[in-house]
């Protein structure tokens, strides 16, 4: 015989399931303050600081590589080491550039902080959280949630929990 309606294996039927528990995105917000935007580009500053290091420990690995390079091979040096000179050096630069682009990504961010008023709310964050959606939930209202956060404390959750 079928099973069509029913899983057996756990003896539940589907006519008898009165809630299921979902997963949910749920956004993040934050107050704008002078000590969040102190500490927003403090964060945005440290991580200009650590690429810019990136970039400086690059520059430092790649002539390393070349040296020993030049230093193993007879001189003038073949065209085989010729290449993989060049490849260290677009490696490095590949790698340079990345790092600046990102960089400036962050001065724009860094920009953007000072532009804020304080009371504006900004999204900071996406995260998931799991709900129960009954027969006869509006499923719209239960997805539409949000935490909004002053200073790191939550001052208000917005939405049909």
């Amino acid at each position: 015989h079928t099973r069509s309606l029913c899983d057996w294996s756990s003896d539940v039927c589907s006519s008898d399931l009165t809630s299921l528990l979902l997963k949910r995105p749920v956004t993040v917000k934050v107050v704008v303050t002078p000590r969040w935007k102190e500490e927003a580009q403090q964060q945005l500053q440290l991580q200009i600081s650590q690429l810019d290091e990136q970039s400086e420990q690059l520059d430092f690995q790649g002539q390393r590589a070349i040296t020993e390079l030049k230093q193993q091979s007879i001189s003038p040096p073949g065209p085989q080491v010729t290449q993989q000179i060049d490849n260290i050096q677009i490696q490095v630069n590949q790698q340079k550039s990345q790092n600046l682009e990102r960089k400036n990504q962050f001065l724009q961010q860094i920009q953007w902080i000072q532009s804020l008023k304080p009371g504006e709310e900004v999204v900071q964050a996406q995260m998931e959280s799991f709900f129960r959606v009954e027969k006869g939930d509006n499923l719209i209202e239960k997805l539409n949630v949000e935490i909004l956060l002053r200073d790191g404390i939550v001052e208000e959750i917005r939405g049909n929990i």
